[in-house]
């Protein structure tokens, strides 16, 4: 199997071309970064100028991208022009992105997904069940990253709140609060906290929290290495290559659905 990595220079590029140059059974065609990338011209592989993306899709199976939303989206249109599947584990896109990235799945098979580990999807589950069970329970999200992260509150922290509210039969846009600074910082009904850390060298730990009268439950991921997600995302690029053009997300990497 034949893949091309986008954002090849960043933390997670870097743990992806290591899992893959390990993995007997893939070849890297492609390293990439974006244009004037101190990085470009370095590295083993060699990481080239994102130019090159679309003469190096003509040789590759699947793309795996881990850049910033609007680069991952003009990525995102070479690949449907050259009929390539996209693994995108790029956080921080808008309403309105997300809806073009849906648009594109129409003509590509793409695994979209804020976290691509087996630990985090298998909390979205279990978020989503005791969320149904104990839906009277005050909820509030943590979640820690290291001092370099970008998107605030973290992709994953923000499908984590997308599934309790639902679950609840809410809306996050109506429930979720970001942090709280305002005078009046008293707990609304069915209010979703969610609440963001920025320090040292974390990898990334998210918490949820169901509080009632008497007790609590906490569901509690920890990454302790990056090579989590990246193995999450390879195994993704193995899968999407077998499947008809469609939006997919890691449950159905990991049939958890």
């Amino acid at each position: 199997m034949r893949i091309t990595v986008c954002g090849a220079a960043g933390r997670m590029g870097q743990s992806i071309l290591t899992i893959v140059k390990s993995d007997e059974g893939i070849q890297i065609i492609g390293a990439l970064e974006c244009n004037g990338n101190e990085a470009i011209g370095t590295g083993d592989p060699i990481i080239y100028s994102v130019s090159d993306l679309e003469k190096l899709l003509s040789e590759t199976d699947a793309l795996i991208d881990f850049t910033n939303p609007c680069s991952a989206l003009k990525n995102l249109e070479i690949a449907k022009k050259r009929k390539v599947p996209v693994v995108i584990g790029t956080t921080g896109f808008t309403e309105e992105q997300k809806k073009k990235i849906t648009e594109i799945s129409k003509n590509i098979p793409i695994v979209f997904s804020p976290n691509m580990s087996v630990g985090v999807n298998i909390l979205f589950k279990l978020v989503e069940a005791v969320a149904k069970t104990v839906p009277d329970y005050d909820i509030e999200i943590v979640e820690l990253h290291h001092n370099k992260k970008k998107d605030s509150p973290s992709g994953t922290a923000v499908k984590l709140a997308e599934i309790a509210a639902s679950s609840i039969g809410k809306n996050i846009n109506d429930v979720g609060v970001y942090g709280r600074h305002f005078a009046d910082s008293v707990r609304k009904k069915d209010e979703i906290g969610v609440l963001s850390v920025r320090a040292g060298d974390i990898v990334g730990d998210h918490t949820v929290y169901f509080v009632g009268n008497g007790e609590r439950i906490e569901l509690t991921h920890r990454a302790h290495s990056r090579d989590t997600f990246a193995a999450g995302a390879v195994r993704a690029a193995k899968w999407i290559v077998n499947q008809t053009p469609g939006l997919y997300d890691m449950a159905d990497v990991l049939s958890l659905k």
